[in-house]
């Protein structure tokens, strides 16, 4: 079926209330809970839509339904924070079904949403009962009227790879205009309009690269907080070029430029990474029940720049230096 006739199919679809479905992973446990009622348009059934595509310049495109266990395996040495994340999240289950695409246009996991017996932003209501109620997993930079984070890690890496979007009809934009504060939806894609790829600029001559969530368990738990760290650093330990995203803390994932305009030009030791973290933490307005997540931050994001540096840090110790 060509993406011509799934679109038709699709606006079908949206007038009964409707809407498309990839891996599946997220639709399906939201009609186990009423907020997806179908029908649903399966987007597997479109030619090209899954693979990975090495292009002439260096640049990668990723079809928006290859898996996120294919990313984790096949991108391993280019784009290894890019692959950490998709080799973190959920289950090997998961992974193996759940598409590149429905990880960036995935609803919330805020309680209230994914309870019928509430009305919010979300759902179509005029407001956030998180805000006033229980909000232990909501934001800690407070920037929109729904406080509830976005929940995709592919979108903190690609954020952090300068990655862009292809959508059916209209030119490739970058990965965060995918996103706004808008409290009543989770993307900007409009109703009806389908992500094809993900195309990823070349990487770093020197790619190095990590990626950490803080999670309430072991193993298998949506994150706290997430960071993704991309370094490039000269053969004296120079860093040359950075990116840093982080997750779990706003509502949309969000770049760290002034993270990463205190790491390029310096040399990757401690005192280093450790400055350049804490610069996090000025972006905070936190809820009252999110104020622990404010140390989070600064200790993921320390985390990722010391792992994708090489660079040892004493992660307990730095919030008690002096400024």
């Amino acid at each position: 079926m060509s993406i011509e006739a799934v679109t038709t199919a699709l606006t079908t679809a949206l007038a009964h209330g409707g809407e498309p479905r990839a891996g599946g992973t997220d639709v399906m446990a939201r009609r186990g809970v009423g907020r997806a009622t179908g029908p649903f348009v399966d987007l597997g059934v479109v030619p090209g839509m899954r693979g990975i595509e090495w292009r002439p310049d260096g640049s990668v495109r990723i079809a928006a339904m290859t898996t996120v266990a294919e990313v984790a395996v096949e991108l391993r040495d280019a784009y290894p924070a890019l692959a950490a994340t998709a080799g973190a999240l959920a289950t090997p289950q998961i992974r193996a079904v759940a598409t590149i695409g429905g990880n960036l246009l995935q609803r919330n996991r805020c309680w209230y949403y994914r309870n019928p017996a509430f009305s919010c932003f979300q759902s179509g209501g005029d407001g956030c009962p998180a805000r006033e109620g229980d909000h232990l997993y909501s934001v800690v930079i407070d920037e929109s009227p729904c406080v509830a984070p976005h929940p995709s890690s592919m979108a903190v890496a690609l954020l952090a790879c300068d990655a862009k979007v292809e959508v059916h009809g209209r030119d490739a934009v970058p990965v965060a205009e995918l996103y706004s504060d808008d409290p009543s939806h989770d993307h900007q894609l409009a109703a009806g309009e389908v992500l094809l790829a993900v195309v990823l600029p070349p990487p770093f001559a020197t790619e190095h690269g990590s990626y950490h969530r803080a999670i309430a368990r072991a193993h298998a738990e949506w994150p706290l907080v997430e960071a993704v760290a991309r370094l490039e650093l000269d053969q004296d330990g120079v860093i040359t070029a950075a990116g840093v995203a982080v997750g779990g803390v706003a509502r949309t994932p969000l770049r760290l430029p002034e993270v990463e305009a205190a790491l390029v030009g310096a040399h990757a030791d401690e005192d280093t990474l450790v400055a350049a973290a804490r610069l996090a933490e000025q972006r905070c307005t936190p809820l009252p029940g999110t104020k622990y997540k404010v140390t989070l931050l600064v200790d993921t994001v320390l985390e990722v720049l010391a792992r994708a540096s090489g660079v040892p840090c004493d992660i307990r110790d730095h919030a008690r230096r002096a400024d």
